[in-house]
């Protein structure tokens, strides 16, 4: 089995490395003084008190690599949106890709059976280009559960957890999926497989999209955010509009809002990805966490106040610190195309 991580970063170097450990065929494409490390040294992760060094094909170009059975997307839903022209020579008829970014994915109505069947949803996907140059056909739906940290480059730091959910966009049982999770446990990694991993996408995207933004703009930790009386009930105000949503458009909740909120207070302080790429200069993944939650509800009709205030202060202090990539503009005509 050929699978390449388009992302070799914390999280798709972690993965790499157990899939390789795993028996599987990997192949890394990364750039920077990451890939020349990973080309030297080989991929070094550090998990268990334990390290763990895998020596595998690595490039900034696909060419270099060529076809394969699975592509995992480890990158951010913006940087997956500019690199989706580029993945066609890593293709074959059928080559799958698993799409690992957080929040809503750009595939989102494929396969929903709906009146909504066949929407793109533009603020993670504008102008279509992931749905054309991968297609959705391919996509295997993902939700990542690890976290991780390069700490140099070459160098990856396991920080916890090793679940991650698997579905297919139109609900079926696919051999693909079968053959995806038989990979990633025999690397020592847990998969599991959603009926509709749509479900499961929204789970982590309902603390995601409220508890990112909110400490991005307050430099809160997670467990201020959900205790805090001001800021817990914004958080729960905005997942309420969201759960809204989400169950317009056929989603389930298996855990209720109080217990999402609390569970997160139980963490401790950790500092949020989007915190932490504020305070680091990097870029923050704000559309695909809630502007597409936006964008969503207006197209089933709904109002969300709570949501749309916490966007405009995020996109805005991200516009002011020039960290908020905007993606380029689409005319609205474009925006109810169907498949």
């Amino acid at each position: 089995m050929k699978i390449c991580i388009f992302g070799a970063g914390a999280i798709g170097g972690y993965m790499a490395v157990m899939l390789k450990r795993g028996g599987a065929d990997v192949s890394l494409i990364a750039r920077g003084p990451h890939l020349k490390a990973i080309q030297e040294n080989g991929l070094k992760l550090l998990i268990d008190g334990e390290e763990i060094v895998e020596r595998m094909p690595a490039s900034k170009d696909p060419r270099d690599i060529g076809p394969q059975d699975y592509v995992i997307v480890a990158l951010k839903a913006h940087q997956a949106w500019e690199s989706a022209s580029d993945m066609a020579p890593l293709m074959h008829e059928t080559t799958a890709v698993v799409t690992a970014q957080n929040g809503l994915p750009w595939w989102y109505f494929h396969g929903l059976g709906s009146a909504f069947s066949g929407f793109r949803l533009q603020s993670v996907d504008p102008g279509e280009r992931q749905w054309r140059h991968i297609g959705p056909q391919r996509v295997i739906g993902a939700t990542v559960y690890p976290a991780a940290e390069i700490i140099e480059p070459g160098v990856i730091k396991h920080v916890y957890g090793n679940q991650f959910g698997l579905g297919e966009p139109d609900r079926s049982q696919s051999e693909r999926v079968a053959k995806l999770a038989s990979a990633l446990e025999a690397g020592g990694l847990k998969p599991r497989f959603y009926d509709d991993i749509r479900n499961d996408i929204w789970i982590k995207l309902w603390g995601n999209l409220c508890f990112n933004p909110i400490s991005a703009l307050t430099g809160a930790t997670l467990d201020v955010v959900a205790t805090e009386p001001g800021t817990r009930a914004l958080a729960r105000n905005m997942m309420i509009e969201a759960q809204q949503i989400a169950e317009y458009f056929g989603a389930s909740f298996r855990v209720d809002v109080e217990r999402r909120i609390n569970g997160a207070a139980g963490v401790g302080a950790h500092r949020t990805s989007m915190l932490q790429d504020v305070t680091n200069g990097r870029p923050i993944e704000l559309d695909a966490l809630l502007t597409s939650v936006q964008e969503m509800g207006r197209l089933g009709g709904f109002e969300t106040p709570f949501i749309d205030s916490v966007l405009a202060l995020a996109q805005q202090m991200g516009r002011v610190k020039g960290l908020y990539p905007t993606f380029p503009e689409v005319e609205p005509e474009q925006r109810r195309t169907a498949s």
